[in-house]
């Protein structure tokens, strides 16, 4: 009998323990869930540095979508602070006196800030704004492809030992989602080549040389009356916008730190109507290509006009649109299109990275999944190919002597080379002192083309310089 109460009073006891931990358990659970439900009520606090046509564009998003951005996170975002030298207060837009800041160092430091957004271009002081945001713990969106081309390693590295985000959507093809898709979407897969047309204005110039026949200057000035070319273009005509965003895309598609120096970059300013009239009839449309591939470790990168099958997806892709070709070993060949500037397709990619990490702050998560699609610390610098050792096909032009025997000598010397021809075209005679002479060369080596021309150049009969174009027929 004794035994038995003993017995009874151990239960009893274990039991009111039980009923005391469950009950704690369930006040712990429960304020949680009030603390949750609070933060998820709480605005999320945006800071916006610059306010140009891009900035602009953001908050009239903001301002136009603000139900539809709480509906989707359940919470505000609040834009808390614009920091622009020049900004004059809108009201339309909301752009308050209140609002309106002229240091975006301030603005990147402030405590009442969560998400600081970069649109100041430039390196300095978008650089520095960057890094002073992330110190003091504020996730960052930037659209600056320039900056995180140079200086992106340190940016990220900064990021990732803080644990918090850099969104640069819109800093590669405006607003076609490709950073998302190479991070994410591929992620289960292997890219071999990536392929972009991902200079607006450079398309749109040879999209119009094609179509109208004219030369480069004069589409130039229509493409600058019209909005499409800044006043000073050379960033864009001479391939180094297109150079800092492949920089991005090879990062992203296999695993390596790329510099923009490391990036052999030729613009479209010497491109004649004459060669692109001649692409056509060898069925070719001309593009600026950003190409990048990847074999045994090594990496291609280069920016040039290339002469593309008119048959193939890229070809077709006009003005001042933006598309990207993928080759992925198991999924094969995929393409994304779309407007690549512009105030509203770019100002839509910085809003889907402000939605994405507003969506991680209220839910206090850390940033789990890397901006770069790699852990940043294992990152190693990338292994570029030298142009030299480049293999493709080849677009030659001469202006030659119209006379017998020219032909042969041309082609005389890239056999010297091991240069086959696929196809010759040679003008009728018109009895001008110097007619075209076109010829499309099979797969040949970088190092011994140059050599030919070189060589070719020196021809009597050859009366300008020999103009080459690379083609990329298997894409």
């Amino acid at each position: 009998m004794a035994v038995n109460a003993v017995a009874s009073t151990e239960l009893e006891f274990v039991l009111q323990n039980f009923v005391m931990a469950t009950k704690q358990e369930y006040s712990t659970a429960l304020q949680t869930r009030t603390e949750t439900a609070d933060r998820s009520r709480q605005a999320v606090r945006v800071g916006l540095l610059g306010c140009g046509t891009v900035g602009t564009g953001v908050v009239k998003l903001l301002r136009r979508n603000a139900q539809m951005f709480e509906r989707k996170l359940g919470a505000q975002l609040e834009l808390r602070a614009v920091a622009d030298r020049s900004l004059k207060p809108q009201p339309t837009l909301g752009l308050t006196r209140t609002l309106i800041m002229r240091d975006p160092l301030e603005l990147a430091a402030r405590a009442d800030v969560d998400i600081v957004v970069e649109l100041l271009g430039g390196r300095e002081p978008a650089r520095s704004a960057i890094l002073i945001a992330l110190e003091n713990g504020k996730d960052v969106v930037t659209a600056n492809k320039a900056l995180l081309a140079e200086d992106g390693e340190q940016i990220f590295r900064a990021a990732a030992e803080r644990g918090l985000a850099v969104g640069f959507e819109a800093s590669v093809g405006g607003g076609v989602p490709i950073i998302r898709t190479l991070r994410e979407a591929l992620a289960g897969d292997r890219q071999r080549a990536v392929y972009g047309i991902v200079n607006g204005t450079c398309n749109y110039i040879l999209t119009r040389m094609s179509e109208q026949g004219s030369e480069f200057s004069t589409v130039l000035k229509q493409a600058q009356r019209n909005g499409l070319a800044e006043a000073d273009p050379t960033l864009d005509i001479d391939g180094h916008d297109a150079a800092h965003k492949l920089c991005l895309l090879v990062t992203l598609a296999f695993g390596v730190m790329l510099k923009p120096d490391q990036v052999y970059t030729e613009g479209i300013s010497k491109i004649e109507p004459l060669d692109v009239a001649c692409a056509t009839e060898l069925g070719f449309a001309l593009k600026l290509l950003a190409i990048a591939k990847e074999e045994d470790g090594a990496i291609e990168a280069r920016v040039h006009p290339t002469m593309t099958p008119a048959s193939h997806l890229l070809s077709s892709v006009m003005d001042a649109f933006n598309a990207i070709y993928i080759q992925s070993e198991a999924l094969g060949s995929s393409m994304y299109f779309g407007l690549g500037a512009g105030q509203m397709p770019t100002a839509t990619a910085v809003a889907a990275d402000i939605l994405e990490i507003a969506r991680r702050r209220l839910c206090n998560a850390r940033w789990a999944v890397n901006p770069l699609g790699y852990p940043v610390q294992g990152l190693r610098p990338a292994r570029v190919k030298p142009m030299d050792d480049v293999v493709c096909e080849y677009y030659l032009r001469f202006m030659a002597a119209d006379r017998p025997g020219v032909l042969g000598a041309i082609a005389s010397v890239l056999g010297h080379y091991g240069i086959s021809l696929a196809s010759v075209i040679q003008r009728e005679r018109s009895g001008a002192a110097a007619v075209p002479v076109i010829m499309r060369t099979h797969e040949a080596r970088e190092k011994a083309l140059k050599l030919a021309l070189g060589e070719i150049q020196k021809l009597s009969a050859v009366k300008t310089r020999p103009v080459f174009i690379r083609i990329e027929e298997h894409l």
